[in-house]
């Protein structure tokens, strides 16, 4: 009989009313601290009225669950509406269910007395009803039950030792880096076994923006291990590229994330740390550390709108300057005056804020450093720090190798940025200065960020943009690097994809940005790791509609799925004195052509002649 197979059973569909509920463990955009956010459906969710019911049931539940006071915020945004509540760090899956229940109850599941609305459009989640005192005992059960006493003891013990605690759902660590030890969540210590003495805190730095993240995680993190003899081999960091520590990988992948910062601060060779700090990590979880020495938001593009209520770039600033959240006493902000959104938000900010700008004569620059604040920008030809009353000349822009003998203009800013965060978190001006006119000169620096190879009569540039922004920036300096090398302008070859996760509208916007950099021939491709719901074909596709609307040329438009073989059509087509944009998002692919055009510089390798046989195999 145990063998005989059972005849399938069919359970009716759950159809909750809300898109989206979550924990979010760390600061975020609606409050510091941790919390619960919730997406509701329905005609509801749109209502002003049922939001207050929301509110008022969220409030009263606090209340009787006897938490301290704290925000509970209803977002309004394009495609809805965001219901968030701030929670004790302890009872944050109890604070989700409490967050559904109180939508349950606001959004007319109900009618009056508890019973259940004549063919309701959803499904209720929970068995709890409307009567108050029982949904109170309910709930007061489900948070003592969610909250180990354990971890509330070494919470306690570490704020008071000034010691900061990491936990996921698996494990947790006390101290940072060096300082840090680790102990899987099933097997807590006891408060009383710990050598408090023994674990500590390290430097910190976060970076977020929307473009130029890795680039100036990787130089600030060079520059603070070129400022202390301790920190040489010991600076870890996180990034969209992966994990590093003291110039290793250890991790490849995207780790721009909370994983990604809990993966450095529990290293133990790390002294101090540089983390990346993406958008989608922000607002799906909230930010992985309480503390920091400084933040630094490079710039606000359009990108990624239309996710988790996300539809003008002042939100999206919203979201990136969450950093300022951890921003320990002495800690700084650093912020882009050029960048119209952040300079508007810079007033507004509680914390130390240092600005950079191209121009270092910006008004907004000058006028901070009236106030003896932190400021960097060029003059035409030099970079100039100012920190703690002291104005140091940096050294001349052309020679610092991030910004290819000046072509690269936006480099200019985020080597602006680095520089002012390594300021505040102490690394003395001349090592900045110095650190400057070495880091680049070797790919192995900035690995996929505006790679250069100087093939015998054409120049290669492979980086990761991937908005209009920063393509149109690249696009740019791809002009200049070439008219630099051949006096003249160059024809143009461009690869071009897009993740499937962005929007059709964003999609159609990089393409007109490619459109209007005027390439001589675009070849499209399949980013095969990143369809993320699109079938195979259909963002090519887009694309292609894309730069038709906008007037491109349809012969100049050819289209490969695999981004190796599109990279090496460009090189096929490709005449002495052209410039090859390479937008390669996938690592492996990037490993591969990177590796193929090294055997091509180191044999001259000419305009117009076959290529090699690749010695790995292409991506399916």
């Amino acid at each position: 009989r145990l063998n005989t197979p059972l005849a399938p059973v069919t359970l009716p569909e759950l159809r909750p009313c809300f898109a989206d509920s979550r924990r979010l463990t760390g600061h975020n955009r609606f409050f510091a601290g941790t919390g619960a956010v919730l997406d509701p459906l329905g005609p509801a969710a749109q209502d002003a009225a049922a939001h207050e019911r929301w509110r008022a049931s969220v409030i009263a539940m606090r209340a009787a669950l006897r938490w301290a006071e704290a925000p509970v915020v209803v977002r309004r945004h394009a495609g809805g509406t965001l219901l968030a509540m701030a929670a004790p760090g302890h009872a944050l899956f109890t604070a989700t269910e409490i967050n559904e229940w109180a939508w349950e109850q606001a959004s007319g599941l109900f009618q009056a007395g508890g019973n259940r609305a004549v063919d309701p459009p959803f499904d209720q989640l929970h068995p709890l009803g409307s009567e108050f005192g029982e949904v109170v005992a309910a709930f007061t059960a489900r948070a003592a039950a969610e909250n180990d006493p354990r971890l509330s003891a070494l919470q306690a013990a570490a704020r008071d030792h000034g010691v900061p605690l990491f936990a996921d759902d698996d494990e947790i660590s006390l101290g940072a880096g060096a300082g840090s030890r680790t102990w899987p969540l099933a097997a807590l210590p006891d408060v009383n076994d710990i050598a408090w003495d023994a674990l500590r805190d390290v430097p910190t730095a976060l970076v977020t923006g929307s473009n130029g993240k890795t680039t100036t995680v990787r130089l600030l993190a060079a520059l603070i291990a070129a400022g202390d003899l301790k920190y040489r081999d010991h600076v870890g960091y996180s990034s969209t590229e992966g994990v590093a520590i003291g110039g290793q990988r250890a991790g490849e992948g995207d780790f721009s994330g909370p994983a990604g910062a809990r993966l450095v601060l529990r290293d133990a060779r790390v002294e101090a740390a540089v983390l990346e700090t993406a958008r989608g990590g922000i607002l799906r979880r909230g930010l992985a550390v309480d503390r920091a020495d400084a933040a630094i938001v490079t710039n606000i593009s359009a990108d990624h709108f239309g996710e988790y209520g996300i539809d003008s770039l002042d939100d999206l600033a919203g979201v990136k300057l969450v950093v300022a959240h951890a921003l320990a006493s002495e800690g700084t902000l650093v912020l882009n005056a050029d960048d119209p959104v952040l300079l508007a938000r810079a007033r507004g900010q509680a914390c130390k804020v240092a600005l950079f700008a191209a121009d270092d004569a910006h008004p907004a620059l000058a006028a901070l450093r009236d106030q003896g604040g932190s400021t960097c920008g060029g003059d035409g030809h030099h970079l100039w720090l100012t920190h703690r009353g002291t104005r140091s000349r940096l050294g001349e822009i052309r020679r610092m190798p991030l910004t290819l003998n000046g072509a690269a203009i936006y480099n200019v800013a985020n080597i602006s940025a680095a520089a002012l965060a390594a300021a505040a978190m102490h690394v003395p001006d001349t090592v900045i200065a110095a650190e400057l006119t070495r880091f680049g000169q070797a790919r192995e620096d900035n690995p996929g960020r505006l790679d250069r190879w100087l093939l015998a009569d054409i120049t290669v540039l492979i980086d990761y943009a991937h908005n209009p922004g920063g393509l149109a920036l690249l696009l740019d300096a791809a002009r200049r690097v070439q008219r630099d090398r051949t006096g003249r302008d160059a024809r143009m070859g461009l690869l071009l994809g897009q993740a499937g996760n962005r929007t059709d509208q964003a999609i159609a916007d990089i393409a007109r940005t490619a459109a209007a950099g005027r390439p001589d021939l675009i070849v499209l491709k399949e980013i095969a790791g990143m369809l993320r719901g699109r079938a195979r074909g259909e963002v090519p596709a887009m694309l292609k509609n894309g730069l038709l609307a906008a007037g491109y040329p349809p012969d100049n438009i050819r289209i490969l799925a695999d981004e190796v073989d599109a990279a090496c059509e460009l090189l096929r087509w490709a005449q002495a004195g052209d410039v090859l944009v390479l937008p390669i998002h996938q690592a492996a692919a990037r490993s591969i052509f990177s590796a193929l055009l090294d055997d091509l510089e180191k044999d001259r390798w000419r305009a117009g002649r076959s290529l090699p046989a690749l010695s790995r195999p292409i991506l399916p």
